[in-house]
C-alpha cells in the first residue's frame, strides 16, 4: 500500500554548517520539525532540509532568523 502524501513545510540550507545550526537551535528551543534530505524537486547546496507542518512556517522562520540561521529557499510539497 502507498502512503498517503501531505503537503509539508521545507527549508532548504546551502550549507550543512546552515542546517546544523538550524538543528541545534531547534533542539534547544523545542521547534517543531526535523532534518530530512533535500526532496528531489528541490535543489539546495548541502542536501539537507528542515521538515515541518506548513501551518508552522511563520514560526519556524521567525525563529530562525532572530537566531541569525540562513536557508536558501522555502517550499510546501507534498511528500
Amino acid at each position: 500500500m502507498l502512503k498517503k502524501k501531505k503537503p509539508a513545510f521545507i527549508i532548504a540550507f546551502d550549507a550543512t554548517i546552515q542546517a546544523m545550526a538550524a538543528d541545534r537551535h531547534a533542539a534547544k528551543c523545542g521547534l517543531p520539525g526535523r532534518l530530512i534530505p533535500v526532496p528531489r524537486e528541490i535543489t539546495a547546496g548541502c542536501g539537507l532540509a528542515w521538515k515541518a507542518e506548513p501551518e508552522e512556517e511563520e514560526l519556524l522562520l521567525s525563529s530562525f532568523k532572530k537566531a541569525g540561521i540562513k536557508w536558501a529557499s522555502t517550499h510546501v510539497l507534498s511528500i
